[in-house]
């Protein structure tokens, strides 16, 4: 046992001795102005060659790596968005769909109602206008129209039409 923790022992002081003089080395490497110096000037030739790489791609009129990139961006981008405009479709059809039929038949009942309602009020505003002493001519000048009395189209037609150039 002495032995192993010895050789362990014997083993990290070398392993910390060789990684000191390793940063020492580089240390003493990276301040030195001819190492600096040279390294600057091989990464000015790498950024020469590869705008002059960009140049002759550009005059082949082939894209390069930069334009590549930004073009499958500018995809992901126009792809997420009109993901988003379909969802939003999806959502507008859903909810056309479920008024579908029941909104209109709910619409067509409401219609009625009112127009119930606008005829009694019609019946009512002409027995008031003849107990104030109108004239009977005075009344018949202005006839309220019957309820009965509809356009040639009827109100489902109509509103099935305003539905289709809805979707249209």
């Amino acid at each position: 046992m002495t032995t192993d923790a010895a050789a362990d022992g014997l083993r990290a002081r070398i392993s910390r001795q060789s990684e000191d003089a390793l940063g020492k080395l580089a240390q003493e490497l990276l301040e030195s102005p001819f190492v600096s110096s040279a390294l600057s000037r091989a990464f000015d030739a790498r950024e020469k060659a590869a705008q002059a790489q960009e140049v002759a791609m550009g005059a082949l009129n082939l894209p390069s790596a930069g334009d590549l990139e930004r073009l499958t961006r500018r995809v992901r981008s126009v792809s997420q968005r009109l993901e988003g405009v379909e969802d939003a479709l999806d959502r507008v059809d859903e909810r056309v769909g479920a008024m579908g039929g029941a909104g209109v038949s709910s619409l067509e009942q409401r219609l009625n109602a009112i127009e119930g309602q606008l005829s009694a009020l019609a019946t009512q505003l002409a027995e008031v206008a003849g107990q104030i002493g109108k004239p009977a001519g005075a009344a018949a000048a202005a006839p309220v129209a019957p309820p009965t009395s509809r356009p040639t189209r009827t109100r489902a037609a109509a509103a099935s039409k305003r539905a289709a150039a809805r979707r249209a």
